[in-house]
């Protein structure tokens, strides 16, 4: 049996379904079949969706017919006994149960909510929403997370790989554009087996692997030609930083530049179909930070030095002190207008072609 929340509902999971209601007409009567008695009596259906109008193929769909879908899975799920899926490389037993850094509970898989998402970046969202699986627990845990219920202390429900099938294929259903997976990477084995498992029931869909950017390479090259659309952070160019604020990550700049390079070199440019929608390619995001914490014009430099000009950058201005911020003076405030409009400007001048800016309003 499967639900709509996998938890009470918060404060942001209620404001974005409210805004669903209000700027979907009718999106009320499609979520009719994420009622629990409904989900367990029905069976997935091959509706076509916005993303299955086109030509497009997913990255696994060949995989998957080959049998290689499933080999990667099994490859991931033996590396949990040793568990160095993340750059904590914890080595703890997870098949036997143990906890590593990120808390997970072994092998279980817990998650939080699914649901459209539209909030995320517009060639995501479309006008479907982004099909958002949000994962527990965190490898990265930084003190400021907005999310901190679910990465910090993992409010979720237990759920079978099966489930987690099934969950990505009514996002389909109802529309949605694209799977994406949120802090996916202590769970990359559970999501492989389960897109294996609905890839044969019918879902095409791209994947969109929503990470924070720390990544092992290793990793990665188990998920090439798999993931269609890497949508990593680059959250700070100063391992003191990183150090700091995302408990004890001084490796995260090192790794997270390794990282993206390796996420470009299998999916490349990001590129939007005729229709607007995002189907391949890499999308970075960039946290404006207080204080210059985050290091931001550095990351646009090394993005502008290592990257095509037209890479997508998603400069983000929506910092706000959550959690633990205010235990930390420089990290308790919001940004200012003078701070982001610095950082966009040096992405300009860098000649950085392909930039969603969402502070626009503070540019005038």
């Amino acid at each position: 049996m499967i639900d709509f929340s996998a938890n009470k509902i918060n404060r942001r999971t209620f404001i974005e379904n409210l805004f669903v209601l209000m700027c979907k007409t009718g999106l009320l009567l499609l979520f009719k079949p994420f009622s629990s008695t409904a989900l367990a009596r029905e069976k997935p259906q091959t509706k076509k969706t916005p993303a299955l109008e086109s030509e497009f193929e997913p990255a696994y769909l060949k995989f998957h017919k080959t049998g290689e879908l499933k080999k990667r899975a099994d490859e991931l799920w033996s590396i949990m006994e040793n568990c160095k899926l993340c750059p904590r490389e914890c080595g703890v037993n997870r098949l036997k149960g143990m906890k590593g850094f990120c808390r997970t509970p072994g092998s279980k898989l817990v998650i939080s909510s699914f649901h459209p998402h539209f909030g995320e970046e517009r060639p995501l969202v479309g006008v479907g929403g982004s099909g958002t699986i949000f994962f527990t627990h965190c490898n990265l845990r930084c003190v400021f997370c907005q999310n901190w219920e679910i990465s910090h202390l993992g409010r979720g429900t237990e759920r079978d790989i099966e489930e987690l099938a099934e969950m990505m294929l009514q996002l389909q259903k109802i529309g949605c554009h694209n799977i994406n997976v949120v802090t996916p990477t202590h769970y990359s084995p559970h999501i492989l087996k389960a897109v294996d498992i609905a890839c044969a029931k019918g879902l095409r869909l791209p994947i969109v692997y929503n990470t924070s950017g720390w990544e092992r390479v290793e990793i990665l090259k188990i998920l090439d030609g798999i993931v269609d659309i890497y949508l990593p952070d680059f959250k700070y160019w100063d391992s003191t930083m990183s150090k700091k604020y995302s408990s004890g990550a001084e490796t995260y700049p090192e790794k997270t530049k390794e990282a993206i390079l390796e996420m470009h070199r299998q999916v490349g440019v990001a590129k939007p179909d005729k229709n607007g929608i995002m189907k391949r390619g890499l999308m970075i995001r960039h946290l404006v930070m207080p204080n210059d914490i985050s290091g931001s014009e550095k990351v646009m430099e090394w993005i502008a030095e290592n990257l095509p000009k037209d890479t997508y950058v998603n400069i983000m201005a929506q910092y706000n002190p959550q959690y633990k911020a205010f235990d930390y003076p420089e990290l308790s405030r919001r940004i200012t207008r003078a701070e982001y409009k610095r950082v966009v400007e040096k992405a300009q001048k860098l000649g950085l072609t392909n930039l969603d800016i969402q502070g626009f309003w503070w540019l005038d």
